[in-house]
Parts: C-alpha cells; structure tokens; sequence
C-alpha cells in the first residue's frame, strides 16, 4: 500500500457506513509514483484520507496528512519543495478564498497540482478557482471514491490503453479443488467471449496448469519472477504458452529444485506486465499465506475463494474473508464459490449453514463429480471440452459471465442443479 506519513492521529470514532461505490472504483486506473500531501481541518476528511491511503490503487503514491489549513501548508512548503499534489481543505467564503490561497500561490513549484475542498457549492467560483491554476474543486462532505477519481483525472493519461483485469483464485484450504476452477473459468472466459486471456499459475512448486492443458514449456514464470529487469510485454511473450486460440498459459516449472521465497513485492512487475497484456488474466494462487501472497490479493480486482463444506474450510474461509476486508478495504467481498458438494459418505456442512457465518452467497456451488473432473484431468481437458452440455459445463459457463461482470450467476432448475438449490436452502 501507499507510504502514508500521518502527522495527525484520530481519536477512536465509530465506523461510519460503508458508503464505497465499488463498480466505480473498478474503472479506475493505479495511480503512478507521485507525491501527495493533504491539510485536513476536519476529522471527516481525516478519515476519507485514511481509506484512500488504504486504497491499492494508491500503492505507489508517497502520502502525508496533516491537521492543518492553507496559512499551515504555505508555511511549510516555504521551507521545503512542494509535491506533485496538495490537497487543502478550507472553510473560507468564496469572496475570500482566493486572498487565503495567494501565500501559498508565493511558494507553491509551477508544477504542482491543487485540489481544494470547500463547504460552498458555487459554480462561479468553481470557474474562478479554474481560471486561476486550481485542478479541481470539491464539495464537503467527499467522498473517498470521488477524491480518488478527482486524482486519477489529473494524474492518469486519459488516452493511455485500458488495463486488463486481473482475477486471483486461491483454495480455503488444499486440494478444494481452486486451481480445477481456475483453469475452467480462465478457458470459459477465453473461449465464450473470444477474449484473450492469460492464465498465470503462481504456485511454482506444484503448479498444475501445465496438466490441465496437456502442455510441457520449456519456459514460464520463473524466468519471469527472477529476471524482473527484463519483463515486458514482449519477453511475457516469449514465456507464453498456447492453450487455445485466445488463452495463453504463463506456466509453472513444477519442480522443487530450488526454495521458492519470495519477498512481498516479487510479482507486483508480473502483474503490472499481465494487465498490459491481456484484457484478462486469471491466477492460480497457491493455498498459502506469505507476505507475497497477501501482496497478489491485495494488487488484484478480483478475489475467489473456493471452499468444500466441511469445518475445516468454513473456519479458513472466514480468516480469509476477514484479511482480504482489511487488505481490500474499499474493494467489493471476495467472490465464494463451494466446490465438492455431495461427496456420497463424507460429512458435510449444509451450504445454507456454511454460508450464514460467512455473510456471503455462493457464486456457485458445484456438485461432487470424480468422474467427470478425473476424466478432464487424466485427458488433459476442460469440462466443457469433456461435455458440453452437462450442468457442471453450464455452471462454469456461467461463472465466466459473472466474474467478467457480463451477467449475473443464474441459478438453472436444470438437472443436478435443483438438487443444489435444495442444498443452498438447507433442506
């Protein structure tokens, strides 16, 4: 996350309702390396300044607060060079707010941007302020997507490519079945929509995408991860493999020939590269959690979690939720989908049940099928290359269009999915 530098600290105050507008914010691009510094006279914008500290669209921008109003920054930036922005709260009147700003006008570099914050809705003087070098202006009470996006106007390039979207799939525990799921929802996506998409497998030690796809590259994403000074869009390139006609494979060297540590920042060069790329890329998350697997969930858009219904998984799945609400403070719940349901002989956790603690519904929930799944895996295929037209294909199907934000899950009568249903109910 950003270098937040907090010269003023909050009193504990009650949690103020989540007023977010997620699907908003996910339009928006990371910011770049700039600097930004902003002078706060209440704690309600001290407060909006916090989250969007938090925010990881933020994690490369160096941030200070301070308790203060514009006479305090143009006293300081007389000693000490300006940022890129300054942000100042004020309660001035519009007749008089261009004389409180001109001490700082004195001081302030050519360069540096401005955003003011006033208690006066006034479009004459927003035209003034315009006029007179100010970036924007804003009305109290700000909300924290609408300074992000007051940021992002000035800072990010408009006409710049749009990046892709980044989803992460990690297990609430071994062998649920999430890289399975993964490597279906990543050949959905590409084959429904005719999207090029990149499927990463992350877990280097005992990856199984290379499998799944029936594929054997010499190279991956080792190269990619121990040589970040030579990542770009052409070398990924040359470490992709074609799966099919719009998915590539950034696979795993499934080898244990060497200890895999990583320090937290080691995939944040790859990610940036992947979401150049390709309009998605799907990653396959090892079941682990380090301090460059938190970085990965915190970097991306999307979050799923798989889980099957036992204890076990309902108490992972709960300290994962609750770590990616702090990681992802203004981001959307990750995504939950229950895999494995109906295993004959094993006790389970009606989904109904499972859920209720979690506060979160399903995405999907996928019935136990070891034939289906063994046959695609010993094949070196997809369900939807085994059969088409069997509900565990249509769920995955649907899955594509949800985590692509084309369509909402549909919950189908169909076949074995009435009996899912029937489990999600808990009767």
């Amino acid at each position: 996350m950003s270098a937040v530098d907090y010269d003023i600290r909050l009193s504990d105050q009650p949690e103020e309702p989540d007023t977010l507008r997620a699907g908003d914010l996910d339009q928006l691009r990371p910011l770049p390396r700039i600097s930004v510094h902003a002078f706060c006279e209440s704690e309600a914008l001290q407060r909006v300044m916090e989250r969007l500290g938090q925010d990881r669209r933020m994690a490369k921008v160096n941030m200070r607060v301070t308790s203060g109003s514009t006479q305090a920054a143009a006293n300081m930036f007389a000693a000490a060079p300006t940022p890129n922005l300054i942000i100042l709260e004020t309660q001035a009147r519009p007749a008089d707010l261009l004389a409180e700003l001109a001490p700082l006008a004195e001081v302030c570099d050519s360069s540096t941007r401005v955003i003011i914050i006033g208690c006066h809705n006034d479009i004459t003087l927003y035209r003034e302020l315009v006029r007179n070098g100010i970036s924007d202006y804003l009305v109290t009470p700000v909300q924290m997507p609408d300074l992000l996006a007051a940021i992002a106007t000035i800072f990010v390039d408009p006409d710049a490519e749009p990046l892709g979207r980044s989803i992460a799939f990690i297990g609430a525990k071994g062998g649920v079945g999430s890289s399975t799921i993964a490597h279906n929802c990543a050949f959905g996506i590409s084959s429904l929509f005719a999207t090029e998409t990149i499927l990463a497998d992350f877990d280097l030690a005992y990856g199984t995408a290379n499998i799944d796809f029936d594929q054997d590259p010499a190279q991956g994403i080792a190269e990619a991860v121990y040589a970040p000074e030579r990542l770009d869009e052409v070398f990924l390139d040359r470490l992709l493999t074609k799966c099919s006609e719009h998915l590539s494979l950034l696979a795993a060297p499934s080898m244990l020939d060497r200890a895999y540590d990583f320090d937290a920042t080691a995939f944040q060069p790859l990610i940036d590269v992947l979401q150049r790329s390709a309009p998605i890329s799907v990653i396959d998350l090892p079941h682990a959690w380090s301090e460059w697997t938190r970085s990965v969930l915190a970097d991306v858009d999307e979050v799923v979690i798989t889980a099957v219904p036992d204890l076990p998984n309902l108490r992972n799945a709960k300290n994962q939720i609750d770590a990616l609400k702090k990681l992802r403070p203004n981001d959307r719940p990750p995504h939950l989908i229950l895999n494995q349901v109906g295993m004959p002989k094993r006790p389970e956790i009606a989904p109904a049940e499972f859920v209720e603690p979690l506060e979160l519904e399903p995405l999907a929930i996928i019935p136990f099928d070891v034939q289906l799944f063994g046959n695609a895996s010993n094949s070196g295929r997809m369900i939807s290359e085994i059969d088409a037209k069997c509900p565990t294909a249509e769920i995955f199907s649907q899955l594509s269009h949800a985590l692509t934000g084309r369509a909402s899950v549909k919950k189908s009568r169909k076949g074995g999915l009435a009996r899912m249903l029937d489990l999600l109910r808990g009767t």
